[in-house]
């Protein structure tokens, strides 16, 4: 990815100088994206789009200033001081403000650097509108409103200042999803599947018989009866439920009195079986990053251990107002600092699907979770949330189901877990992506019929 970074920093370092300003950061970010879908026999979208953004932040009276912009010319770099000077004056907060001076240049590990290459749009296109053809021609069951997806996105960080810090990142991945919808006469259902990082080598033919059968498998769907079941949750909806509530972890959020987690560092908050991870080196995210948005090493933690909380996610402010180090995760949204996870997600035990199913002989496997963030309270842990998946019967599958509600608080239910799964079920690739196995829950509220 071309770039004219240094060139514009060294305008930003001119122009700081000459504004008299000692302590200052650049936070540059540049990226390209590619995508493009279908619907029907044709390309219904694509859009291919390259931008990038300079974030200043200078300390002026013990008041941080901030100011951003997407203008990347020499001509705007004095401007952007200027309206961060003025920023500066206008700020009421006392919390205390850094300028990171950096960490030891051993803490910054070495991230692993993926094989990368931006798919150009032939490939992009080509490969959307093959697997839309395919999924046509594999079932004459499949019918319109089957669509596919493909794209990539590639990007560069770099983070200066004045204390010396002079990081750089780049980073890429490219995505695929097949959606396949299937009409028998008396209704429709649809498959979703995604993967990553597999554009050039994925068995199109493979992947989209499992789309197609997914959505078969749904159809003909029952209702439950209203009751306590014991219950499976598939390791794609336990992650969406642990991304919903993931910001409780977060100490500005604990801070702020939007965390029921409060106080609660070295006590029992799950069950033993349940230790959460939090890595920015997770070997297959093509995101790792040796540093956060303030420049501080990254470094693997466990936030809980065998259902003890061991800490919280920390950024340089929320660290100092609880007398303690940064976690490493700050986060950038525009020039301020927030606090994100980096790899999130809930350690896999021995448990493999097949043996979670026969542990709860009559039960439920959920599958998935609809309007999750519309039915969840991520403060109070409250959820209630329309559901689907399969009845279990002596430890097998035997039919789908639809339409009932689960509720439950979140803090309750982590908990309640009996056993976890052995594969970890990842979400898309990102600076920040949650990741869960199967969980097993015993005797949760079911709203039915």
């Amino acid at each position: 990815m071309s770039t004219n970074y240094d060139i514009l920093k060294q305008a930003v370092i001119n122009a700081a100088f000459k504004t008299g300003i000692d302590e200052y950061e650049i936070y540059y970010s540049e990226s390209s994206n590619i995508s493009a879908e279908t619907f029907q026999h044709e390309i219904s979208g694509f859009s291919g789009q390259v931008g990038g953004s300079i974030n200043f932040r200078c300390k002026i009276n013990d008041k941080m200033g901030y100011a951003s912009t997407q203008l990347m010319e020499e001509s705007e770099m004095a401007a952007l001081i200027e309206r961060a000077v003025e920023n500066a004056e206008m700020i009421e907060s006392d919390d205390e403000v850094f300028i990171y001076s950096g960490s030891d240049k051993s803490d910054y590990k070495e991230v692993k650097r993926f094989p990368f290459t931006m798919p150009d749009a032939a490939l992009i296109k080509n490969f959307v509108l093959e697997s839309q053809e395919l999924l046509y021609a594999s079932d004459a069951m499949v019918v319109d409103g089957t669509e596919c997806g493909a794209g990539g996105g590639e990007f560069t960080i770099h983070l200066y200042n004045s204390n010396g810090l002079d990081l750089e990142n780049h980073a890429g991945n490219t995505y695929i999803y097949m959606a396949a919808v299937v009409d028998n006469g008396e209704e429709k259902e649809m498959g979703y599947e995604s993967e990553y990082n597999c554009i050039d080598t994925l068995d199109k033919n493979t992947f989209a018989q499992k789309v197609i059968e997914k959505a078969k498998s749904r159809l003909g769907a029952k209702l439950v009866k209203s009751g306590k079941y014991n219950i499976v949750f598939d390791g794609k909806q336990m992650r969406s439920l642990l991304s919903v509530f993931a910001s409780a972890f977060c100490a500005q959020n604990v801070q702020k009195g939007l965390s029921l987690l409060k106080g609660k560092i070295g006590e029992k908050i799950a069950a033993d079986c349940v230790t959460i991870i939090d890595t920015p080196f997770y070997p297959e995210n093509t995101m790792q990053t040796a540093f956060d948005g303030e420049g501080v090493a990254t470094y693997e933690k466990n936030v809980v251990e065998n259902g003890v909380l061991k800490t919280f996610l920390y950024n340089l402010s929320s660290a100092k107002k609880d007398g303690v180090k940064s976690t490493g995760n700050a986060s950038r949204s525009g020039a301020s600092i927030q606090t994100s996870p980096y790899t999130f997600y809930i350690q896999p035990d021995k448990y493999s699907h097949d043996e979670l199913l026969e542990s709860i002989g009559n039960g439920l496997y959920i599958t998935e979770l609809k309007g999750l963030h519309a039915g969840a309270n991520s403060v109070t842990g409250d959820f209630s949330i329309e559901s689907a998946g399969f009845m279990v019967e002596n430890g097998k599958i035997t039919y789908p189901v639809k339409s009932f509600t689960v509720a439950d608080n979140f803090f309750d239910l982590i908990k309640n877990i009996d056993m976890i799964g052995n594969e970890l079920r990842i979400g898309e690739p990102g600076f920040t992506q949650i990741a869960s196995p199967d969980i097993l829950i015993r005797d949760m509220s079911v709203a039915g019929e």
